[in-house]
């Protein structure tokens, strides 16, 4: 049996003691005190925080984190520097990077994943890399104790999920909908058909992301899941200038909602 990484005990133990699991995102370099938000979203009681290392052609996201990945860019950012960074901040919480495997691949699977790690990163999402063609970077970020969560969509055939519940390491990240990330009015209805699917068939933590916006579309979801990925909703405030404290506020706001149940 595969041993089990930092960001599944975690989550999983949260679980057990009756929470349900919050995981907010930020962009990497995106500002001056972007580490900044990471320490208060911590404190406002995320589970873990995923962390974007951006990329020039974010295929899977939509305007916001694209906005947020061309300024950090703009601004000189590369993963090494994240890493850099990283490295020096002091967290309690496990840190997710998610990046595309262009970046994966020109750094080498074993070099990228040594690096995330020396970077305090101990889970990783590549949206862009099939399921058939990661064994190799699976077998990388292993051997750097680097879980790899591995997505799944509305669409996928149910044989398919079997196959990602059986290799996805830390948490299955449950595409709530057909589309790119973003801010949505309402919780697709598709979130939650796909938590109940992947719920009858694994035991592994099942995270609903894309189009998470406000504590009751997290409540919401939370109802079949066992937790959240909120992105789009918390970088568009940051962009348009909330403090890292602010952002802190409105993650306690999500971490209240999942609370109350």
């Amino acid at each position: 049996m595969t041993e089990i990484g930092r960001l599944e005990i975690a989550l999983r133990s949260a679980r057990a003691r009756g929470s349900k699991l919050l995981v907010p995102y930020v962009t990497g370099g995106v500002a001056d005190d972007w580490t900044r938000v990471i320490s208060a979203m911590s404190a406002a009681g995320a589970d873990a925080i995923e962390i974007g290392i951006p990329f020039s052609d974010p295929v899977m996201d939509g305007p916001t984190i694209q906005e947020a990945s061309a300024r950090s860019l703009a601004r000189g950012t590369t993963p090494e520097g994240i890493f850099n960074e990283l490295s020096h901040l002091e967290t309690s919480v496990p840190l997710i990077g998610m990046t595309y495997y262009n970046l994966v691949f020109r750094a080498g699977h074993t070099r990228f994943a040594q690096n995330l790690a020396a970077g305090g990163i101990c889970a990783a999402v590549i949206p862009d890399l099939p399921l058939e063609e990661s064994g190799e970077w699976e077998a990388s970020s292993a051997g750097a104790a680097v879980e790899t969560v591995l997505l799944a969509a509305p669409v996928t055939p149910d044989e398919r999920l079997v196959r990602i519940a059986d290799r996805a390491r830390g948490f299955i990240y449950a595409v709530g909908l057909m589309g790119v990330t973003g801010a949505r009015g309402t919780l697709a209805s598709s979130a939650a058909v796909l938590a109940k699917r992947l719920k009858q068939i694994t035991d592994k933590p099942v995270l609903i992301g894309f189009g998470i916006s406000t504590p009751d579309q997290a409540r919401e979801a939370c109802e079949v899941a066992d937790g959240v990925i909120v992105a789009s909703a918390l970088m568009r405030r940051y962009l348009d200038g909330d403090a890292p404290d602010v952002i802190g506020d409105r993650v306690a706001e999500l971490r209240e909602a999942l609370d109350r149940g």
